[in-house]
């Protein structure tokens, strides 16, 4: 049996996400990289209020899954597969080798940018619990929204303006959904950011690209990304297409996946395969107080499984 990684999306920032790796030798690089894109110094940035902006989330995000990853790297045996949702995606590239993490942090500034740019005014996300997809697929074309992100049979992200998520919500939570507001400024993963792709694609094209050490599943499709070509194709067309989570979770079980470790911050991915797939063994890097702890679980895991 084999361990995957996670690399969790926006919504898990906080000001406490970086207090496991702050004084870690193995991550300086990485954080000092995330201080120069940023401005500013990291552990400031994600107590900022402004953690929540596309330009301060996304290269945060990443910061901090590769931070932990770069602190328990050499403590951890080498992960089998990695898969990460939404920006965690790129910084699931940069775990499996396919370019350093400063790349990584450039290119989730840059991919922020280009989502900035081509949102439209006053537009967001929520989550939809509790309703199919086919029905939450006639409301979504009702109204001009779309699904973003499948995370279950009937667990949903929904993106699109303001206006059009606030009449769905109600609509929605009239036949028993639940709704929620989620802490992000551009809906992602629709086509209403359509402009934000060819720019992006030129970025990933100009990337220092290798071949990465361990498959990456990709979002859309949960096939794994093994050449320069299927990587830019996946990271530009996720802006713009809905991410498959619920397969990604499938794909990662099915090339024996037995034990899962979120890294960076929250641990929604590290609850949601422990809930798809109870017969596993799941934690995240922040139910640990020190990475010593996480380390140890990976490797007794690994042998109860």
């Amino acid at each position: 049996m084999s361990l995957a990684l996670l690399c969790p999306g926006q919504g898990a920032q906080h000001a406490a996400m970086f207090d496991r790796v702050r004084d870690s030798v193995a991550a300086r690089h990485v954080l000092e990289a995330a201080g120069e894109i940023l401005g500013r110094d990291v552990v400031a940035a994600a107590a900022a209020e402004q953690r929540f902006d596309n330009a301060y989330a996304q290269p945060l995000l990443c910061a901090a899954s590769l931070a932990h990853w770069e602190a328990l790297r050499n403590a951890l045996p080498a992960p089998a597969v990695v898969a990460g949702y939404s920006i965690g995606e790129l910084a699931a590239h940069a775990v499996a080798g396919s370019f350093e993490a400063p790349a990584c942090l450039a290119l989730a500034a840059q991919r922020a940018a280009c989502m900035d740019r081509a949102s439209p005014a006053d537009a967001g996300m929520l989550a939809v619990l509790g309703m199919d997809r086919g029905r939450l697929q006639a409301l979504c074309q009702a109204y001009g929204t779309y699904v973003a992100i499948a995370n279950g049979q009937d667990h949903f992200i929904v993106g699109g303006t303001r206006p059009a998520l606030q009449a769905l919500g109600v609509e929605a939570r009239a036949t028993g959904a639940e709704i929620r507001t989620l802490a992000v400024h551009v809906p992602a993963h629709t086509p209403l950011l359509q402009s934000a792709v060819p720019d992006f694609v030129d970025a990933l094209e100009a990337v220092d690209w290798q071949r990465p050490r361990v498959p990456v599943l990709a979002g859309i499709d949960a096939q794994p990304v093994r050449d320069r070509a299927a990587m830019v194709r996946t990271l530009s067309a996720q802006l713009v297409q809905t991410i498959e989570w619920t397969q990604v979770m499938r794909q990662l079980f099915e090339r024996g996946a037995r034990v899962f470790l979120q890294l960076g911050p929250g641990t929604a991915l590290a609850r949601m395969v422990a809930s798809s797939y109870p017969c596993c063994e799941v934690r995240a890097v922040e139910e640990f107080q020190h990475l010593e702890g996480a380390a140890d679980w990976v490797h007794g895991a690994l042998g109860r499984m």
